[in-house]
């Protein structure tokens, strides 16, 4: 009779344990919205290889910021489903994004070769996208997934950087779809407080 409450907290304990245990591996599963750099953090400055339409060049964060916000995106593989339907949709957004004073970057743990070739066919021709070897830059954003056999790669996370590189908004989504639209609305919004 003793070992009566012993068993009644056994048999609660374990199922306590599990879902602790799931809590816990729940908090590292990244949400929907959520990126680490937040809003009003300084972007870290880079200089990376990019391409726009096939052609190579140096691209400069602190540069890009002279002409306006930059809709900065990170995106774990050139080629794949959903990095090559977030390209398109930044393409066919881009004149938008222009007309706005906003000039979108891409950014991918790619080599540059690849990243010319994608920043020609899936971006369209549209804007530059950089090679970030070793998702270094992307470290620098929190802005890194690893894959299964240790690899560190991108996520799919996006930034707009007022021109002075204070963090206007950032986005974390695995799902393309919904960078543009929250990244337009970011680019609007202080475009209208410019007026």
């Amino acid at each position: 009779m003793e070992d009566c409450p012993m068993r009644l907290l056994k048999s609660v304990m374990i199922p306590l344990g599990l879902a602790l245990g799931l809590g816990a591996a729940l908090a590292l599963v990244p949400a929907p919205g959520i990126a680490a750099l937040q809003q009003g953090a300084k972007a870290p400055d880079f200089t990376l290889s990019a391409a726009q339409g096939g052609k190579p060049f140096s691209l400069s964060l602190k540069e890009a910021l002279k002409k306006g916000p930059v809709v900065l995106y990170f995106f774990p593989a050139a080629f794949t489903p959903g990095c090559t339907l977030e390209a398109h949709l930044f393409a066919e957004a881009s004149d938008d994004f222009n007309r706005l004073g906003a000039r979108v970057v891409g950014v991918t743990a790619g080599n540059i070769e690849r990243v010319a070739e994608f920043s020609r066919s899936e971006c369209r021709d549209r804007f530059a996208v950089a090679a970030d070897p070793g998702a270094k830059v992307a470290a620098k954003y929190d802005a890194t997934m690893r894959r299964p056999d240790g690899t560190i790669l991108s996520n799919r996370t996006s930034f707009v950087i007022a021109p002075d590189g204070t963090i206007l908004m950032s986005y974390t989504d695995a799902k393309p779809q919904a960078h543009v639209e929250k990244t337009m609305a970011a680019v609007r919004a202080w475009r209208a407080k410019r007026r």
